[in-house]
């Protein structure tokens, strides 16, 4: 990914020669949906709102993260929303309805960390018209969020947010493959909000606060501040796992780092550093991390392996505009 991100987010002689390759890519995504727009294929409308959160570009930009706090945010206001995710990774076939002890391997790790973090009803699966379709018949939602499915265009939706990330952006400008983008950026131009995250300039953003981190084993909480100037072994199999190390640093952590792909699949051999500084490690590795600790780290008592829990502070007009666009359309 490293590699990945050096080609994506420069210019440079690769980039330039598979230019060509990123101009058919573009067609062809624009070309889905202008089929779909226009009813030359069939999509589907859902009886109730259908939040898309998304984006444009591959890589980490902290949807996952904001579609957590919206869900929590929409649960106080007196909705009752649920979730639908494709599933990355997962090993289930189908629909499949996510249950807190689930396995990541089963499900994949971002529907695991929202049904745990948010308590809301999580289905998966490839086919996101099925998913939303389980979901309304097990469920009494009244609003469905689903987990990125921006270039899904099978299904129809009443609210489309693209999260940006205001420190990367979109990287040199191209689509795939020269590129990060899945679509130009005059998609953009057609959502319903373009958020931020990061940069507090526009009325659209949100920000990401550490909670106490949480011991895996022993559920004992610490806060951050109380590893400063401690050399840790940091984790991240995220899409963009320097963010992470470089938030640690701000709280004046001594980071080693260890970068993973996103969605990796990790072994006990991946967090076994043969030392006793503590291992930090983001909530989304954390859920399959889990079970593999007991195999590192056989006492519990000695456990020093913690997740570091975020929240979304999210700007108030996101949230404000986004209950006025779920009114107009239900």
């Amino acid at each position: 990914m490293k590699r990945l991100d050096h080609y994506w987010y420069s210019q440079n002689p690769v980039a330039w020669t598979l230019l060509p390759l990123s101009w058919l890519f573009c067609a062809v995504s624009m070309l889905r949906r202008f089929i779909y727009r226009n009813g030359l294929a069939a999509s589907y409308a859902l009886p109730v709102p259908l939040i898309i959160i998304g984006n444009i570009s591959v890589g980490g930009t902290g949807k996952t993260p904001l579609l957590i706090g919206l869900c929590e945010y929409l649960a106080r206001h007196g909705l009752k929303p649920g979730v639908i995710s494709r599933g990355y990774g997962a090993t289930v076939n189908g629909e499949h309805t996510v249950a807190e002890n689930d396995n990541a391997q089963t499900c994949g790790d971002e529907p695991l960390l929202i049904k745990q973090r948010t308590a809301c009803p999580v289905v998966i699966g490839k086919d996101r018209v099925a998913a939303a379709r389980k979901l309304l018949a097990e469920f009494d939602c009244d609003v469905i969020l689903s987990d990125d499915g921006m270039q899904h265009y099978r299904l129809q939706r009443d609210v489309e947010i693209a999260v940006v990330d205001s420190g990367r952006k979109f990287g040199n400008g191209f689509c795939l493959p020269a590129g990060p983008l899945r679509e130009p950026r005059s998609r953009l131009r057609k959502v319903d909000m373009v958020v931020q995250h990061g940069g507090s300039d526009d009325n659209y953003h949100f920000t990401l606060r550490f909670e106490p981190a949480v011991n895996l084993l022993t559920g004992e909480k610490r806060k951050l501040e109380s590893f400063e100037s401690t050399r840790v072994h940091a984790v991240a199999g995220i899409g963009h796992p320097a963010r992470f190390f470089n938030q640690l640093r701000c709280q004046g952590l001594d980071v080693h780092e260890h970068p993973y792909p996103d969605h990796h699949q990790y072994s006990s051999g991946d967090i076994d550093f043969a030392d006793d500084l503590p291992i930090l490690m983001t909530e989304k590795d954390a859920v399959k991390c889990k079970h593999l600790i007991a195999a590192v780290v056989p006492d519990n008592s000695r456990a020093n392996v913690w997740s570091v829990p975020v929240s979304a502070d999210i700007a108030d007009q996101v949230r404000i505009d986004l209950i006025k666009l779920i009114k107009q359309r239900r």
